[in-house]
């Protein structure tokens, strides 16, 4: 297999580095002053600063190094995925295409893997998909994903040359929850960030992964995810990572919001666009999704975390 990761950001760094582990790798970064320095330093100071690139990674922002592997994985933010495929999209015919990303589309309303089904129908699509900070792939530490592939065969290939000594993928043929439940977790994280950033408490943080986590089910059966790949890794598992840790960018954005705090705006926060998609994913298929509404409303400013948290609570009572 001739692997790529493109996007040089932590994630696709911290991959790069771990499936280093296995044989060569491409890391290929879009901007060519980014990869130059990237390969000078032999480590992505910007980015994952700490951890130095094995002599086995080619850092690269020449296309024509990507589109050479047979196997890409697309740590490329899920806003800009679309884009970037419908540009690219004849040199990657027949390839393996593997989303890394997490979140849905604000303009189509797709995840990542049908972003790549829109695009380049021909590729044979996965998810990488769970609970995963890039500096723990990076630093070899114990981490176990979910690998979704409609196609058994394919996924099965994908989980034996994608695995590493630290890397563990558990396959999965259900696509769609593991796109959903990566998407979802992230703004339930910024949820919980706005929580504790505006003093709410412990107590009212474990309310919101609770309650989240049953909107992450509502809106993947609706959307015709199984119920049970939204309690694993690609769900739950992502879901109990984000929301208590301050590693998870989008649970610091939370905090930002929560605290009145300024927020490095050169960070990729996911869940902020995604908080806006499902909020119209909800509309469109006549869903209840509280939390995922005021988090796109906290997220564009339109209210402040006191209205969101009365807006919540006074909401009629209900059977849990």
């Amino acid at each position: 297999m001739k692997l790529a990761v493109a996007g040089a950001g932590a994630f696709g760094t911290g991959l790069a580095i771990s499936l280093a582990a296995n044989g060569p790798v491409t890391l290929w970064a879009r901007d060519a002053d980014a990869a130059a320095e990237i390969s000078k330093a032999r480590e992505n100071v910007q980015r994952l600063p700490g951890h130095p690139l094995p002599e086995n990674i080619n850092v690269t922002s020449n296309l024509a190094a990507l589109i050479d592997a047979d196997t890409i994985l697309l740590a490329i933010p899920a806003q800009k995925l679309g884009e970037w495929l419908k540009v690219n999209a004849d040199h990657f015919a027949d390839k393996r295409l593997v989303a890394c990303c997490k979140g849905i589309d604000q303009s189509t309303l797709r995840g990542p893997v049908a972003q790549i089904e829109a695009h380049v129908p021909s590729a044979i699509c996965a998810m990488l998909t769970g609970p995963s900070f890039a500096a723990d792939i990076a630093n070899h530490l114990p981490t176990a994903l979910t690998l979704a592939c409609n196609d058994v065969d394919e996924g099965a290939y994908l989980q034996a040359c994608l695995s590493t000594p630290t890397l563990r993928l558990y396959l999965s043929q259900d696509v769609i929850g593991a796109e959903l439940g990566g998407a979802l977790k992230n703004v339930i994280a910024i949820a919980c960030g706005v929580c504790m950033g505006a003093g709410f408490g412990e107590s009212a943080r474990a309310a919101v992964i609770t309650r989240g986590f049953a909107e992450m089910r509502r809106i993947g059966t609706a959307l015709g995810a199984d119920p049970e790949t939204l309690t694993g890794l690609s769900g739950f598992g992502d879901l109990a990572l984000t929301c208590t840790s301050d590693g998870s960018r989008n649970y610091r954005f939370g905090l930002s919001i929560g605290s009145a705090q300024d927020f490095d705006t050169a960070t990729t926060v996911e869940g902020a666009a995604t908080a806006v998609s499902v909020s119209n994913l909800a509309q469109k298929h006549d869903l209840d999704l509280p939390i995922c509404r005021v988090v796109a409303d906290l997220a564009s400013g339109k209210i402040d975390p006191e209205t969101a948290l009365a807006t919540l609570l006074a909401r009629p009572l209900r059977k849990e």
